[in-house]
């Protein structure tokens, strides 16, 4: 990791995953648990190769993600949340909750704010069972 700014543990926090491409990135990998590069680039949001490129290095240098072989292509390499990252679940779900009381939400993506709303620790339990494979 680079030279801190200060020691407060938000701004510490926000250098290593606050951007808004970063945070994509942790989204991506939580829904689907892993992804290939050409993968997280067909996102919605359309990130350009090489700040998705300078992204993953970061996130794979502070241990919020990881990688593995492809087991079908030596070319490819398959990305996936470490457990320092499966511990941004909370996170996600808070910024979650948040857009939803505070900006228009389309209704294909209210689905999932319902089931956080439902049983907030519940989901959570569930989706770090999920990306952790137990």
């Amino acid at each position: 990791m680079s030279k801190k700014r200060s020691d407060c543990p938000i701004s510490c926090s926000l250098e290593i995953w606050g951007d808004k491409w970063s945070l994509l990135i942790i989204r991506d990998l939580m829904i689907k648990r892993e992804c290939t590069y050409g993968e997280l680039q067909k996102a919605d949001e359309k990130i350009a190769s090489n700040i998705l490129a300078a992204r993953l290095q970061h996130l794979l240098e502070n241990g919020i993600i990881d990688k593995k072989n492809h087991p079908e292509n030596k070319l490819k390499v398959i990305y996936f949340l470490t457990e320092k990252g499966i511990d941004l679940i909370p996170l996600i779900v808070e910024i979650n909750l948040w857009g939803d009381k505070y900006l228009t939400i389309p209704d294909e993506r209210k689905e999932l704010v319902e089931n956080i709303k439902r049983d907030k620790d519940d989901f959570i339990k569930r989706a770090k069972s999920y990306l952790s494979g137990s």
